[in-house]
């Protein structure tokens, strides 16, 4: 009995590891484990986990300084041969240390030792039945003084091409993929890859390193996400156990990586300084010249303690991470003196505004980290509609100062004077030819700025703070590279006009993860640049990650345009849920934007109580709120053709997937324009509740499938107009007096599969020039 129990033990065991794939590696400290605490270097090994699912077991035995010979008398080689089970798969990766030449304990002549070391690498490997790849060696950081890269590994890579060739070994050509990767990034990108670091950031490199050689997290993971990659592309077989994302045929390695600051641990108290927390001494001398100093001397930390700090603006510097302990609160002045004019850029157009309370342009290494609050006295700046507030919080604001507007402009409140007057103007600030930024002082009071302002930046981290009552936008981050919002929440009221949350504005290589946002206009919104002048600056942005962020009251909750002359593309949207916003999926756009918006993915959305629709686009922005005031009426644009110029917004190439919304006004609405239709929108795997369900006009190519619709509405399930080469299929629905109603005699190609259209009681309807020639029921 004790024999058959064993024997199925035994069985059990050797199922179970036959399932869990096994990698080993072995190789040198480019690829080897390192210590986690005080320490920035790491391995590309290390960081390889990230790219494989679950139960995949990485057994890194790479060591620092090792060549095949020595990782071979070492017996280095016999400890990882001795695991070796069949299906295990060895990754082998050596030649920065064989080319020593002055150590005869590591030196490994190319074409014999290091030959006949990868050789026996392989064979003994498959002798044991694992699967051994071969890896050409990373590349080293060089470049001359002319900006050329320089290769520093001689014969090795082609000897292990030579052997992966000859035995018909897979091979990984790291060194062909990395050294594309430096010299993408240049001479100054690429340093923000490895190990190099100034003095004072780590207790066990207080003098600081210059290291081209060994990487840090972001040059490890990068390189490790090169690996993923050409697995992938060469269909090894290791390939089906590469970690997936919610996006539907991209992997982890296809996700940008964006590269955070790291700061001297040197800190500055601002109350060491001589600031004062009694909420009513102006700090702002003290806070700017505190940031500087930090700065001069090469970065650091500096530190707002608990307490009330009253400030004007405040402005930031490079290698400066300007930290909010627990209970700080920076409270700005309410005072339009303390703000004074600039040239900047609002809502996509150079303009002249107040500055902003916290700004930087043209910095590196930048952060506002912590747990406190910084508040942007919004409401010393804003109008306010009399329908948005309670009949006692109108008399309060009334009673606060400012006035009321005159004739039709009765139900709002105006801040100033002046305010009123400019808010009658057109494009007020928008910088015209022959005018001085004196020449606005007249109309200061309407010029409101963003609360966080920060322009050409490269390297930037938000995290922890609250940002709350802005002037205008919340968070504005403008032409900057590698930017990371972490937990952060920002709170205006949901009445603030222009009160955004976040708008990244032509940037590259961006995420927003784990941050809330309740706010009065947009709550994450993509940008980049207005009209004529968006398009002369020809940056989208792209290359951006939004997961796991809530939004409450906002006017979208994930939000493209309509401000995108610049493009967007490579957008990756997951595990966000948005809460009573007025619509969840928005994106938006007009004629004379210009702009082509596309590769866009998003995944994995949760909408509850939302007043306008679940998804919607929209080439027919009218910059009005996006649901109406009660008694408010609006009617349909009307419908013309214009010639296609670069002043034509493109929307294309959505791929919309696994959504749930309970209770919304409108389940999908597409309106493309008749010269440029939306195209190619795919969505699928989405359950609905709505008072009305799909309409779709102006639009081609666009395909829905597994998507279940609970509507209240009597009417059709599904509107289509004007549109062409659509697909609809399985849709399940409880209940609709109409399918599907047709109109117009631009109507062709409608395919629907896999739908019992018979469960409504009128089927199908054709209006308008719409024939049954345009749909096909499968």
């Amino acid at each position: 009995m004790k024999l058959y129990i064993t024997l199925l033990l035994s069985l059990f065991g050797w199922l179970q590891s036959a399932q869990t794939p096994r990698v080993f590696m072995i190789g040198d400290s480019t690829m080897a484990d390192k210590p986690l605490i005080d320490n920035p270097e790491r391995g590309w090994g290390q960081l390889f986990p990230l790219f494989f699912e679950k139960g995949v077991e990485i057994k890194n035995y790479a060591v620092n300084g090792r060549s095949t010979k020595s990782f071979i008398n070492e017996h280095r080689w016999d400890s990882v041969l001795a695991q070796l089970r069949p299906g295990d798969y060895v990754m082998i990766q050596f030649g920065h240390n064989d080319q020593k030449i002055s150590d005869s304990t590591r030196y490994a002549a190319p074409h014999t030792t290091y030959k006949e070391n990868l050789l026996r690498f392989v064979q003994e490997a498959r002798a044991k039945g694992a699967n051994p790849i071969l890896l050409t060696p990373v590349m080293r950081r060089k470049f001359d003084e002319n900006g050329k890269f320089v290769d520093q590994h001689g014969d090795y890579p082609g000897v292990v091409r030579e052997v992966a060739a000859a035995n018909k070994v897979p091979l990984i050509d790291l060194h062909k993929s990395s050294e594309a990767l430096l010299v993408k990034l240049g001479p100054e990108g690429s340093v923000k890859m490895f190990k190099t670091t100034p003095a004072g950031h780590y207790n066990t490199l207080p003098q600081g390193v210059e290291d081209n050689t060994h990487f840090n997290t972001y040059g490890a993971t990068c390189i490790a996400s090169l690996v993923a990659k050409e697995i992938s592309e060469k269909h090894l077989p290791l390939a089906q156990y590469l970690a997936k994302t919610p996006f539907e045929g991209k992997y982890r390695f296809d996700l940008p990586e964006i590269y955070e600051p790291h700061f001297r641990r040197d800190t500055l108290n601002i109350a060491d300084a001589g600031a004062k927390a009694d909420g009513i001494t102006l700090n702002t001398q003290i806070i700017n010249t505190t940031i500087a100093t930090c700065s001069s001397k090469g970065g650091g930390v500096v530190l707002i303690p608990e307490g009330m700090w009253l400030t004007g603006p405040i402005v930031l510097k490079s290698n400066v991470n300007l930290h909010l302990a627990a209970g700080a609160v920076l409270q700005f002045s309410a005072s339009h003196d303390q703000y004074p004019l600039v040239e900047t850029t609002y809502e996509g157009l150079r303009a002249v505004r107040c500055q902003a309370p916290v700004s930087g342009v043209d910095l590196e290494n930048i952060a506002i980290t912590g747990s406190g609050i910084i508040d942007g006295a919004g409401d010393a700046w804003r109008a306010v509609k009399k329908d948005k507030l309670t009949e006692t919080q109108w008399k309060k604001l009334v009673a606060s100062g400012g006035m009321i507007g005159e004739g039709k402009d009765s139900s709002g409140w105006y801040p100033s004077r002046n305010y009123y007057n400019a808010s009658k103007m057109k494009l007020v600030g928008v910088i015209m030819p022959g005018k001085k930024i004196s020449d606005y002082e007249d109309v200061k009071d309407f010029l409101r700025p963003n609360l966080i302002s920060i322009s050409s930046c490269k390297n930037v981290l938000l995290e922890g703070v609250t940002f709350q009552n802005s002037p205008a936008w919340c968070l504005h981050p403008l032409l900057c590279e590698n930017i990371t919002l972490r937990n952060v929440y920002a709170k205006n009221p949901w009445y603030a006009q222009n009160g955004d949350g976040v708008d990244l504005e032509s940037c590259n290589y961006a995420r927003i993860t784990g941050c809330t946002f309740d706010v009065g206009d947009d709550g994450i919104c993509i940008k980049s640049g207005r009209d004529e002048q968006g398009r002369k600056r020809g940056k989208p942005t792209e290359n951006t990650i939004v997961d796991n962020c809530t939004v409450y009251h906002a006017h979208g909750g994930f939000v493209i345009g309509s401000e995108m002359s610049g493009g967007a593309r490579n957008l990756f949207v997951s595990n966000c849920t948005f809460m009573g916003t007025d619509i969840g999926l928005r994106f938006k756009t007009t004629r004379g934007r210009g702009g082509v918006v596309e590769k866009i993915y998003i995944s994995d959305i949760k909408m509850k109580d939302i007043p306008g629709e679940a998804i919607l686009f929209d080439m027919y922005y009218a910059a009005v709120d996006p649901v109406p005031l009660s008694g408010e009426k609006r009617e349909a644009p009307k419908v013309e053709v214009f010639p296609v110029t670069e002043a034509t917004p493109q929307f294309r190439d959505f791929h919309i997937s696994n959504i749930v919304c309970n209770n919304a006004a409108k389940a999908v609405f597409i309106r493309g324009l008749p010269e440029m239709p939306i195209s190619g929108i795919f969505m699928d795997h989405m359950t609905i509740s709505a008072k009305k369900g799909i309409e779709c006009m102006e639009a081609k190519n666009i395909h829905l499938s597994d998507v279940h619709l609970l509507i209240k509405d009597t009417g059709a399930l599904i509107t289509v107009r004007s549109s062409q080469d659509l697909t609809f299929n399985n849709i399940r629905y409880d209940q609709a007096n109409r399918f599907m109603t047709l109109q117009g005699e631009k109507c062709s190609n409608i395919l629907v599969t896999g739908t019992d259209i018979r469960k409504s009681k009128e089927g199908t309807q054709f209006t308008a020039g719409a024939t049954n020639k345009a749909l096909q029921v499968k």
